[in-house]
């Protein structure tokens, strides 16, 4: 594992992504701290890491999508299936050298608040409670780009898909306001989540029959719930959609309470996506 951290690590720094990626995240931080901070004439730091947490939409896909993808391309990733190392700890190094590459930027965003001291009173503790649910923001999302990197052969394609995912959990709040809160349309809305999922499964297992039974069984007793019990379905899908919405989680880090829940939350989803991650690996190891 710590092979494949070191040659990553090194590999991001050795040319463009790597700084691209600090000076990417560390300017934009300086110009909103500079905006809302020294012009706003306000002491909360943590309001600026909220105002500029879209820029993980651009920042993560630039990062990801040479990972596994070019991996792909150029056939290296044979290489790795070679290796007598697990996917797992292939994976995982992958992961620490990108989680390593962010925690760069974040480091040197934490003197903002230091300098900051300078020209009023900063609460340190909410800035970098604030700082730290930022970093483990960017983590989780760090893993789903990974995972849909290890997807696709198109390094495009993984930085495409990526910005789309990421553009949807950034929006997820708002998209959810505009549907329908009847049962009927919760109910359809997670019908097709659940044949979605299936469809994940079956594309890294390839198990159709499987897939198949466990979705049609899930469909069925969610189906069943719904005419026995409709009114948990009324506003049921939004419900359940802001309950997962990564950005939705950080913000609420920023209140100045330091969450237990919302940290569990961003490390699940983590260990997530770096488990799918793994399995899609393994799908195609086992296809050579």
């Amino acid at each position: 594992m710590m092979a494949v951290f070191k040659r990553e690590f090194g590999a991001y720094f050795k040319g463009i992504p790597g700084y691209l990626f600090t000076a990417f995240l560390v300017l934009f931080t300086g110009v909103y701290v500079m905006v809302n901070n020294l012009s706003g004439y306000t002491a909360s730091f943590e309001y600026s890491l909220k105002a500029v947490s879209f820029i993980y939409m651009v920042a993560v896909p630039v990062l990801t999508m040479r990972s596994l993808a070019e991996e792909k391309k150029q056939k290296t990733d044979q290489l790795l299936y070679a290796l007598p190392l697990r996917m797992s700890s292939v994976v995982l190094g992958k992961y620490l050298a990108m989680a390593a590459v962010l925690l760069v930027p974040c480091v040197i965003i934490g003197t903002y608040p230091l300098i900051l001291c300078a020209w009023g009173n900063v609460n340190l503790l909410m800035a970098y409670n604030g700082l730290f649910a930022f970093f483990l923001l960017g983590a989780a999302l760090l893993s789903v780009g990974l995972f849909i990197s290890s997807m696709t052969e198109n390094q495009v394609a993984s930085a495409v898909i990526t910005l789309l995912v990421l553009l949807i959990l950034y929006l997820l709040n708002d998209l959810v306001s505009y549907m329908s809160p009847m049962s009927r349309a919760s109910f359809i809305a997670l019908t097709v989540a659940i044949v979605l999922a299936f469809l994940l499964i079956y594309l890294l297992t390839k198990s159709l029959a499987v897939c198949a039974g466990l979705g049609v069984l899930s469909i069925a007793g969610l189906y069943v719930y719904y005419r026995l019990e409709p009114l948990p379905f009324f506003g049921g899908f939004a419900n359940v959609m802001r309950r997962l919405g990564l950005f939705d989680r950080f913000y609420a880090q920023l209140n100045g309470v330091f969450d237990v829940k919302h940290m569990v939350y961003f490390l699940s989803v983590i260990v997530l996506f770096l488990f799918l991650t793994v399995q899609s690996l393994q799908k195609r190891r086992w296809a050579e």
